[in-house]
């Protein structure tokens, strides 16, 4: 089944991704979907269903992108500080064999 372009939600769906971005807005991109979803009451329950579940995928995915991120930074974080106390370390060291 095909619909005319005009007749899509594009932009609200748009928005609805934009907002999936951020996992503190998924609620409102939530209410936004809601929207995506009752302008495509016309279409086949099989349609809707791939829909819901291609949408339910898009936040999974951007939460665990959002983890995983988080992650990075503090194994960032901990390599830098690791990094930080080695050179600490070596100055400490070469000075301590200067001083003998």
């Amino acid at each position: 089944m095909s619909y005319p372009t005009a007749s899509l939600p594009v932009e609200t769906l748009t928005e609805c991704i934009e907002l999936a971005k951020d996992p503190k807005a998924h609620g409102e991109a939530e209410q936004a979907f809601a929207e995506v979803k009752h302008d495509l009451e016309g279409a086949s329950s099989e349609t809707l269903a791939v829909v819901d579940h291609l949408w339910q995928e898009l936040l999974t995915a951007r939460r665990s992108a959002a983890f995983w991120e988080q992650i990075s930074n503090v194994e960032r974080s901990m390599t830098e500080k690791i990094a930080a106390d080695h050179f600490q370390l070596k100055r400490n060291y070469l000075r301590l064999m200067q001083e003998q």
